[in-house]
């Protein structure tokens, strides 16, 4: 039996049904790789707090095992030494089921799951890499982790990283983050067809109310701009800036949504309502709603920052924010309202071509081949 065991940081709850439920994105895709495997199991952390919308339940054939939940701030990241020793139990338990392994790094438990899966291990691994892979300051556990995993581990052991780098390992590949699968290819090129710029631009942002994420700059950006063609900002997620910047948002006309915590229902919604999906964050990996608005027709506004360069060209498919500043960020968004109608027709024609890459079954086949060296491919 193929049995693949995950190990991860991924926050778990139980909702009002008592039906365990973790962060959307993730559970998606371990779905999915129940179409190459017979099992997987998930080793994650569980939380008491009430599970927020973006959490939902597994469908196929996965079976979830708590881990102790450790980190934080301050004294807390004490807690990642505390909890080592019963984390470390289960995964040696179950990883004596396990046919091999994923780790997705960085995350506190890697300073000492990459060293056991290295020299207490005997079943093949390979780690998921989600954070930038090239950002000059990080926290000292990431960048112990990504240390580790440029000049520690075998070279038969994959590593899949964000972004293609060069002088890297031969083991350190390049995979993209899937978020789509063939009915939501479907729907986003229905929206393609059904958006056009007669009417105001309308924004979007998906992601944590945070520092990193830039949630400030953007707020303090839109609610000064001046312009007949400017719609709507729709603000998707929560954080612990959401309080401060709905207070900024308040001293404005113009007009911005805060949505809070949405399930990717109601995210299509609002991609089908938007021309752009602006992200000035400092630091990302790729994060996956780039990809998910390609598809559904929102040309991105973003960061400058790790890979993401790679996929977004300034002025061919989208617009990149050069410096982290707000004037630099009101320069992209100026320049996206005077965007003419049959330039934007193109871009999202191009965009969405582009967002073939983010598809579950493009991840898959790759999974099969590149990670698991399989010829016969099951999807």
């Amino acid at each position: 039996m193929n049995k693949l065991l995950i190990i991860s940081h991924t926050e778990h709850y139980k909702d009002s049904n008592g039906i365990i439920v973790g962060w959307g994105p993730t559970v998606t895709e371990l779905n999915y790789l129940t179409t190459i495997f017979d099992e997987v199991i998930h080793l994650a952390p569980f939380h008491h707090e009430i599970a927020p919308k973006s959490a939902i339940p597994y469908q196929n054939n996965i079976k979830y095992i708590p881990l102790k939940f450790s980190g934080g701030k301050g004294l807390r990241k004490l807690s990642i030494c505390l909890y080592a020793p019963y984390n470390l139990s289960i995964v040696k338990k179950y990883s004596r089921e396990a046919s091999i392994i994923q780790f997705r790094a960085p995350t506190g438990i890697g300073l000492y799951i990459l060293p056991y899966l290295k020299y207490f291990n005997n079943k093949p691994y390979w780690v998921k890499y989600a954070g930038n892979w090239i950002a000059t300051e990080l926290p000292l556990g990431n960048k112990f982790q990504r240390w580790w995993l440029k000049n520690k581990i075998s070279l038969d052991t994959k590593v899949t990283v964000n972004g293609n780098w060069l002088n890297e390992n031969e083991n350190i590949k390049a995979f993209e983050n899937p978020c789509l699968n063939e009915n939501e290819r479907v729907v986003g090129k229905e929206y393609l067809n059904n958006k056009n710029l007669e009417g105001k631009c309308n924004y979007c942002f998906v992601g944590g109310l945070n520092d990193n994420k830039g949630i400030k700059k953007l707020v303090n950006v839109f609610r000064t701009l001046a312009n007949e063609k400017l719609g709507t900002l729709h603000i998707v997620g929560d954080g612990v800036l959401r309080d401060e910047v709905e207070e900024v948002a308040k001293n404005t006309k113009n007009n911005i949504v805060f949505h809070g915590f949405l399930s990717k229902k109601h995210i299509l919604e609002i991609y089908k309502k938007c021309h752009f999906i602006v992200l000035p964050s400092k630091s990302e990996g790729f994060p996956k709603v780039i990809g998910e608005a390609m598809n559904f027709g929102c040309i991105p506004i973003v960061s400058k920052v790790s890979c993401i360069n790679q996929y977004i060209d300034h002025h061919i498919n989208g617009y990149l924010i050069h410096a982290l500043k707000e004037e630099s960020l009101k320069q992209a968004l100026l320049q996206s309202l005077i965007l003419s109608k049959e330039d934007f027709n193109k871009i999202v024609a191009v965009n969405h071509k582009i967002a073939e890459k983010f598809t579950y079954s493009y991840y898959l086949k790759r999974i099969q081949k590149e990670i698991l060296g399989e010829t016969d491919h099951k999807i």
